[in-house]
């Protein structure tokens, strides 16, 4: 690639890439799920033994978490995408943990420490500092463990040992509070519930998790009350397994091209399961209905631009990863496009609906902001311009397949916050026939 490729965390956040516009066309992997990674990697941790997990792809993000497990007391080493993991024999008694800017990690590890009896440090960078934990500090503090903030939101101290009982928790707010409970609640040695007073939304990482959990020998119950709304029963006292395990294809990553091939590109893309409970597996479902059906892979590419996609109204509540590129999507539509349920967005590496309204705003998109949606305009061709990244790797992404729809050259700043959870995304636009030109500022 011209001005050379990077690796993961290389060059800190200082590069721009300039694109031509072309159509991608050729075969790729999609990179390792980073949900079900983070899942694989905290299970085998919390597990008796030696576990082995292969296929995942590195990533700043997954490097938090290994780095969070191993301040705990796990062993964790790495051969290129395989990972040996020695699970936690004993706990550490103090720790600091630095998530970076992975919320996961943050959401998944707070409640895993508690359990384990870690009296912690956690700091964070980027926009991770404002992103809530407030379900934590009641529920957390009703059961044993105490969370101190003293300036903002982080860095905060954590003391105390968790113990089981009854959670209450906002189903509105992040799924990933869900998830830090459901590992940490198993290693308590009373019964537990947890129970939601509003619908859960993004429920299929919650989904994940319990998938997870299942693979190292752990056991949800899952149920719902009066209302509809989901209760998880955790059965305390239960023993994680160590495991081998194979991390699927990640559909998150993968929209990308499959919405790509929807505007004229020809890409086939491996490594996914075609069973999986990864929400953003609905993005096939998106694109056939827009009435693009050859999604991946096809053989006129003329066909997927001569005539505009149907028009679609989509409430992204469960797929919120989805946003930035199915708002490119729909500037190609036949009419004006509606994405709705999406206010947390504002709260992710950027405020997202900003982010992508003015990036393609600033290369010819009609996209108008509302409080928890977006409104999107069709138009023929996106024209040359600057992007602005905002440090957010799917804002990146997502404006690089704009370019393959574009007259002029594209230009993107924070090229490399791909790092976070994509880092060879260069690497394979290029071998799929993209001209990006990666440049420090």
């Amino acid at each position: 690639m011209k001005g050379g490729a990077f690796s993961v965390g290389e060059n800190g956040r200082n590069m721009k890439v300039t694109i031509k516009p072309s159509k991608l066309i050729g075969r790729v992997n999609a990179p390792s799920s980073k949900s079900f990674s983070h899942r694989m990697l905290i299970a085998a941790a919390l597990a008796g033994g030696v576990s082995e997990i292969s296929n995942i792809s590195a990533s700043e993000d997954i490097d938090a978490t290994v780095a969070a497990l191993t301040a705990l007391g796990a062993k964790i080493f790495r051969e290129g995408t395989d990972y040996t993991v020695i699970g936690i024999k004993n706990p550490a008694a103090s720790a600091v943990i630095d998530c970076r800017e992975s919320g996961s990690t943050l959401r998944f590890i707070i409640p895993i420490a508690a359990a384990l009896g870690c009296s912690c440090e956690f700091r964070g960078s980027g926009k991770l500092p404002e992103r809530p934990i407030t379900p934590y500090i009641r529920e957390l503090g009703k059961n044993g463990t105490v969370i101190t903030r003293t300036d903002g939101v982080m860095p905060f101290t954590m003391n105390g040992k968790l113990r089981g009982g009854e959670y209450v928790l906002e189903g509105d707010v992040s799924s990933q509070f869900i998830t830090g409970l459901l590992f940490a609640l198993p290693l308590c040695s009373e019964n537990s519930v947890i129970r939601l007073v509003s619908r859960l939304e993004s429920k299929p990482y919650a989904d994940m998790t319990i998938a997870a959990l299942a693979r190292f020998g752990i056991s949800i119950d899952e149920s719902t009350d009066g209302d509809g709304l989901p209760v998880y029963r955790i059965r305390g006292g239960q023993k994680y397994r160590s495991a081998e395990v194979s991390v699927e294809g990640d559909y998150s990553q993968a929209a990308f091209y499959f919405a790509a091939n929807a505007l004229g590109s020809e890409i086939k893309i491996d490594n996914l399961n075609e069973d999986s409970v990864q929400g953003d597996k609905k993005i096939l479902e998106i694109v056939r209905n827009m009435g693009y059906n050859k999604l991946n892979g096809h053989e006129n590419s003329a066909n997927a631009v001569t005539e505009k996609l149907t028009a679609f109204s989509v409430d992204v509540s469960d797929i919120p990863d989805l946003v930035p590129i199915l708002t490119v999507l729909g500037c190609f539509a036949d009419g004006v496009c509606h994405i709705t349920g999406a206010k947390r967005l504002k709260i992710k590496e950027s405020n997202r609906l900003e982010a992508i309204a003015a990036a393609l705003g600033n290369i010819g998109g009609k996209v108008t902001v509302h409080d928890d949606s977006l409104e999107i305009e069709p138009i023929n061709r996106f024209h040359g311009g600057t992007i602005d990244g905002c440090n957010d790797h799917r804002i990146v992404m997502a404006s690089a397949i704009a370019s393959t729809m574009a007259d002029g050259v594209i230009t993107i700043t924070d090229a490399d916050a791909v790092a976070k959870s994509y880092p060879d995304f260069w690497r394979d636009f290029e071998s799929l026939g993209g001209n990006a030109e990666l440049e420090r500022n």
